[in-house]
């Protein structure tokens, strides 16, 4: 058995690794280099759940923590990169999504849910969130090899901007246009919260809190027009839209609303003149346009230039998850994951919360035996599946399953039994999650130097910490075992061409086996900025030979052909 990967040197070493998939080898002349550029740091000191924080780090009392965990929003201009973080979002997913509000601590992090401090402050504070810590606004120039913290102007703008801050979830999308970066994360009350800076002076020009939005997932530019997909409500399960961008450095926070959509548009992509966005669902969907799926705009050609006003009923569903899944109530836990115009087709694939079908399908259907109990575990687990199509919205429209399963686990409430059901498709390339069950996020895609790549979470490194968080779980159920070590880490898989298999570049966390994923990417040229997950906020001893946890912003470097 291969040992994982570790963290070559120092928390600020160069990473130079010479990648090769193990299962589907890339050719020879596929040389990629990553170096790592940015790493957050420990910023708290733990000394157990439910008691105060002691000064530090250094942290004389207690261990050190790094609270700072993922490259949540990330945009470039020229050589600034532009990011937000978001802090213990392991902890905000468990508790505010799977209602998981038992304080846990292990080897790896800690989640104190109602008995944090921040709740012990603010008795307001909700329990299932009690670990948030205000997300930062970080600054990396890629010429000086600087980056600067940001989140001190904010606080220091004014007490609205400062409680703003205070109260924002995570920093979960970034953007820019005309001189404008805008970041923005949901906030507490359900609502949105945006922060604008001048991309040339680097100045912060303020904030503000869009009460009827309640969720933001990401920005566009399409045809000089900067977009950005919304929800409405907690984490957007009451519907959502897309809205453009009208403001300038004066006016930072102008919008419009240019699409009404029954749910939240996720990630978003400009394809064959129009935009898409995928989907997360609404609360309890009750039809198949309530699922997660995949939408198109009219065309930014017809009528005034750019989406409008006009265009906002226009939108229409091209695919949604029940076209392919073949249980009721695990169709509805899907997310629509990242997205990308590529070689005339459009791709996109799909999400799944960890045990969020479990927890939803044992709602719908309790059962009353240890086996039976057992067998809804195991059969409500999904892997991402791939997908592209072309023409959509039209008759010639044709949508190809890539990685994916001929047959999936639906359960039978006349029989109380699970059968094996048919999709309808048969995928193209490979299975489920790149043949990885645990790559359970479609985190994010990219196009660079005419390659299409693919960034996934995997969860294989927490699945013990959280079958252990779970009673009724067993990770025989989640995955048949042993689980091999050397797959630890998000997974950056890339299409060298429309008519080619994905390749494998790195399946260990680009370095670091503790990030679990790759939030994010954007493209530099031929190269590509990824922005890391890593919550694994009580790995800060750097003598030990464990990778350290929090944030890491990394540059990978394409072969050149």
């Amino acid at each position: 058995m291969r040992a994982p990967l570790r963290r070559l040197g120092t928390a600020a070493a160069v990473v130079l690794l010479a990648l090769t998939a193990p299962a589907t080898p890339a050719a020879a002349d596929d040389t990629y280099t990553f170096k790592l550029l940015a790493k957050a740091a420990p910023d708290e000191c733990f000394h157990g759940i439910g008691n105060p924080y002691p000064p530090g780090p250094p942290c004389a009392e207690g261990q050190a923590k790094v609270s700072q965990a993922y490259v949540w929003g990330l945009t470039r201009v020229g050589a600034d990169i532009w990011f937000g973080t978001g802090a213990n979002v392991n902890c905000l997913v468990s508790g505010a999504t799977l209602d998981s509000v038992n304080p846990v601590v292990n080897e790896d992090y800690v989640c104190e849910y109602g008995e944090s401090q921040i709740v012990a402050n603010d008795p307001d504070w909700p329990a299932e969130i009690g670990d948030q810590r205000a997300p930062e606004v970080w600054l990396y120039n890629a010429y000086t090899k600087r980056k600067v913290n940001k989140s001190a102007e904010i606080r220091a703008k004014s007490t609205g901007d400062a409680e703003r801050l205070r109260t924002t979830i995570g920093l979960r999308a970034a953007g820019n246009l005309d001189g404008v970066v805008l970041l923005g994360g949901p906030a507490l009350n359900d609502s949105l919260n945006l922060f604008a800076f001048d991309a040339r002076t680097r100045r912060f020009l303020g904030s503000v809190n869009l009460p009827q939005y309640g969720n933001i997932r990401t920005f566009l530019v399409a045809e000089k027009a900067l977009y950005l997909g919304v929800g409405i409500g907690a984490n957007g399960g009451s519907g959502g839209g897309v809205l453009r961008w009208t403001g300038d450095l004066a006016n930072p926070f102008a919008f419009e609303i240019v699409a009404n959509l029954p749910v939240q548009a996720a990630d978003l992509a400009y394809h064959d003149g129009r935009v898409a966005a995928t989907s997360w669902p609404a609360n309890q969907p009750t039809s198949p346009a309530q699922l997660a799926g995949v939408w198109l705009s009219p065309a930014l050609a017809g009528g005034a230039p750019g989406l409008n006003a006009e265009d906002a009923a226009g939108w229409k569903q091209a695919w949604h998850v029940r076209q392919y899944e073949t249980d009721r109530v695990v169709a509805a836990t899907y997310g629509g994951g990242g997205i990308a115009s590529y070689g005339g087709y459009l791709y996109w694939g799909t999400m799944h919360v960890p045990l969020k079908s479990t927890k939803v399908h044992q709602q719908v259907y309790p059962q009353a035996t240890e086996e039976a109990k057992q067998a809804q575990v195991a059969n409500t687990q999904r892997a991402i599946s791939i997908w592209r199509g072309r023409d959509l919205g039209l008759p010639t429209q044709k949508i190809e399953l890539l990685y994916g399963a001929t047959a999936l686990p639906a359960y039978d409430p006349a029989t109380a039994a699970w059968i094996s059901v048919p999709t309808g498709w048969t995928p193209l390339y490979g299975k489920s999650g790149f043949d990885n069950p645990f790559n359970n996020y479609t985190w994010r895609m990219a196009v660079a130097g005419g390659r299409l790549y693919v960034g996934t979470m995997d969860w294989s490194y927490i699945v013990q910490h959280i079958a252990a968080e779970n009673p009724g779980v067993r990770v025989r159920d989640v995955a048949p075992p042993p689980i091999d070590p050397s797959v630890y880490g998000g997974d950056l898989w890339v299409f060298p061409s429309a008519s080619e298999k994905a390749r494998a570049v790195n399946t260990q966390g680009v370095g670091n086996y503790l990030n679990y994923g790759i939030r994010n990417m954007i493209p530099d040229g031929p190269d590509l900025y990824l922005g890391m997950a890593d919550p694994m906020s009580l790995r800060t001893d750097p003598a030990d030979d464990v990778p350290e946890g929090g944030w890491e912003l990394i540059k990978l470097t394409a072969p050149r052909t």
